[in-house]
């Protein structure tokens, strides 16, 4: 069953178990998805899904440190509860160590010996590490590792 389709079958299940909170993320995430379809014309497959979600996840923390900044944490609360139904569709986060560990093998794999080389180094982690790790984390550990 593809991530659409999971999308699909647990807003079917939110409707008939009344959770009205988590039927109307699931709509959002759906209407995104769709939305990104139409635009481009294409299918969704897995990976697109989860960039995706992984984009509306990025939306609402950035929500977050705004509504925290003007005091606003009523809607603060909102964004992470949304945030909250979004990450159990996104597979689990790599901790530290094996961030490190694909940056080192991309390092290795590219031949990278400088900042210049690090575009080549974060596409080669961001296949690999795909709706499981920031890649503003990423990127920075490349950055320093490069450096």
């Amino acid at each position: 069953m593809t991530l659409k389709q999971q999308l699909t079958e647990d807003m079917k299940n939110a409707m008939r178990a009344g959770e009205k909170h988590r039927l109307g993320v699931i709509r959002l995430m759906l209407a995104a998805i769709k939305q990104r379809e139409v635009d481009e014309r294409i299918e969704l497959d897995d990976a697109q899904v989860l960039a995706a979600l992984e984009k509306m996840l990025k939306q609402r923390r950035d929500s977050v440190s705004q509504f925290e900044a003007a005091g606003r944490e009523d809607l603060a609360i909102i964004e992470r509860d949304e945030m909250a139904v979004i990450e159990t569709y996104l597979p689990t986060k790599l901790n530290d160590a094996e961030i490190d560990a694909l940056v080192e093998a991309a390092i290795a794999d590219t031949g990278a010996s400088s900042a210049r080389d690090m575009g080549k180094v974060v596409a080669a982690v961001k296949e690999k590490a795909a709706g499981r790790a920031d890649m503003a984390v990423v990127s920075g550990k490349i950055k320093a590792r490069l450096a």
